[in-house]
Order: structure tokens, then sequence, then C-alpha cells
């Protein structure tokens, strides 16, 4: 069950620059297994082994630099006055790993906890409660992590301006009782729905202002997000409601050449009209006993080369230009 898709690994003699884990939706909670709402099975105990054999895999190539979880740490299903020791359990599993772990805020995790406890359990840099940052693993790279939840719904407290600004919005995008019903909306309006969000006006001046550096100092740039970026990579009911504002600061620049995200589990590729790859995850909540959805990336000068395990599909990402 460990084998790679295929055998990418040894198509290209050169070293990569850096190698990465990646994993999305582990969604554990210490319950019987069940089903989504669209009746897909999710298996809520071994999503903590699909993890577990992550790390161990990751571990034994020995050259990743560092992983990252996309998000959803664990379920919203998880018994609330087990919350904190559930995220704390998967958080030190993911320690284990021989290196950083960056981490992302998804919908599951603000169920279970407030984005303030996140922020602190999931060690991201923040002063002001917002979870979007970067980093440079080299000099030729740099990744940006973006917060899909700073303008939501949920994780803020119920009466912060932003709650009661983004349930506003919500009404007169989403005219049903139940907000993560999606029944009746149409097309690309199916992503209004409770369980996603947007990115705010600052991370928005942000996230330019990282792009501009970016291009200021040569540096190609990977986006990390839980919410896909992109409608051709994803279900409508799964995407940021504001990437197509996001997607336009973004292609103003032409540096970025990945967006990489999770949410929705079925996974998703897609290479948008800028020639940029949007690759969205499979989960591991949904890999039946003894199966597997994670893998890692190499990293090269002109491509990235995802090596999946059984359910994450391996995808070899050239870059257009």
């Amino acid at each position: 069950m460990m084998n790679p898709a295929n055998g990418l690994a040894n198509a290209h003699a050169k070293e990569p620059i850096f190698s990465f884990g990646v994993i999305a939706d582990v969604q554990y909670a210490d319950i019987p297994d069940g089903r989504s709402f669209l009746g897909v099975p999710r298996y809520y105990r071994h999503s903590f082994l699909v993890l577990q054999r992550a790390v161990r895999k990751w571990n034994e190539e020995k050259k990743l630099k560092f992983s990252i979880n996309f998000g959803d740490i664990v379920d919203g299903f998880c018994p609330k006055d087990k919350s904190l020791i559930t995220v704390e359990k998967v958080v030190k599993e993911f320690e284990k790993f021989n290196g950083p772990v960056y981490h992302m805020i998804g919908n599951h995790c603000l169920y279970n906890l407030p984005r303030s406890k996140l922020i602190s359990l999931f060690k991201i840099p923040s002063n002001d409660c917002r979870a979007y940052y970067d980093f440079s693993p080299c000099p030729e790279y740099r990744f940006i992590v973006l917060d899909a939840y700073d303008f939501s719904g949920l994780g803020w407290p119920q009466d912060h301006p932003i709650t009661m600004e983004a349930i506003k919005f919500l009404q007169e995008k989403n005219p049903n009782t139940d907000k993560n019903s999606p029944n009746g909306l149409q097309g690309l309006e199916r992503r209004f729905l409770l369980f996603n969000g947007a990115v705010g006006k600052k991370q928005l001046n942000w996230l330019e202002d990282i792009l501009r550096d970016c291009v200021k100092h040569q540096q190609m740039a990977i986006i990390c997000c839980h919410l896909p970026l992109d409608a051709e990579a994803a279900a409508p009911e799964a995407l940021l409601w504001n990437y197509e504002e996001v997607m336009a600061v973004v292609h103003r620049y032409n540096c970025v050449k990945a967006c990489f995200s999770g949410h929705d589990h079925k996974g998703g590729y897609s290479i948008d009209s800028h020639g940029i790859h949007h690759r969205v995850l499979e989960a591991a909540l949904e890999c039946p006993p003894g199966s597997n959805s994670f893998g890692y990336v190499d990293v090269y000068h002109d491509r990235l080369s995802l090596l999946g395990f059984d359910r994450m599909v391996t995808t070899e990402m050239i870059f257009s230009s």
C-alpha cells in the first residue's frame, strides 16, 4: 500500500533543491467511522494512523526540509470536551517529524477551538490572531501561507465585528436557513457557505507586499491555503469566497508557480490561465483502513514533483516560464 503511484522518483537524475512533506484533512476524532453529507465514508480513528505512517515515511526519506499540514487537524464531530486534548495529540504526532512543521487553520479546527488557541498550539507567528505568514526555505523560493478564515463566521467571538460582518455577507449571498446548505445556489455561487471563508483586506495588502518582494528578490512563490483558489481544481462548494480577488492580486506578479490546498477531500488539479498549477490534496480522513493519503514534493528550478502515496495522486507540475 506504500507504493507511489508511479516511478517519478527515478524520472529525473538531477537532485531537487529541497523537498517537503504534505498531508491534508486528517480530521481525527476518537469516534466510530461515519459518512460525509454526500455519503462518502470517513475513517475518524484510522486517519491518525495515516498521519503516523506519513511522519514515519517523511523521516525515512531523510531529505525533507519541512512538512506542511493543510488544515482540519481534527474533526467537527470530535466531542467538544475532548477538543483540546485531541488537537494536542495530533500536533504531538506531527512534531515527531524531524524538521519544522507548518500548519494552517481549517474550518474543522475552528469548530473545536477559537483561533487564538489554535495559533498558539500550531506555533503560527501572529500578533493579531490572524494566521497568515510566509517563510523562505532557500533563497530561490518563498512559501506564502494564507488564512482562509480571516474573514469568516467561524473562529472569532460571536460578537466580534468580523463575525457580524461575515454573517451579514452570508445572509446576502445565501438565503438558506442552514448556511452550510448550497440548496438553490447556482454554479460558483455555491461557495457561499458557512464552512468557507475569505481573505480579508489587510491580508490581501500583505499578500501584495510579499509578492512584490518576491519579484524584487527574484524568488519563485508557492501559495498554501486550506481553501482552493481555482474553480477548475475543486467543487464550487469548496472554494474560497473571494478566490477571484486573491488570484487577481497573484496574477499581477509573475512569481507564483503553484497553489496547494486541502478542504475538497476528493482532490483536484488544474493549470490556470497564467500557467499557475493548482493542486488540491486528497484527504487523509477518507482513506479506508490500510490505505494512505500523503506525499512529498521535490522542488526544482523548473518544476515541482509531488510523489503521492495511495489515494494522493502523483503529480508533475512543470513551470510554463
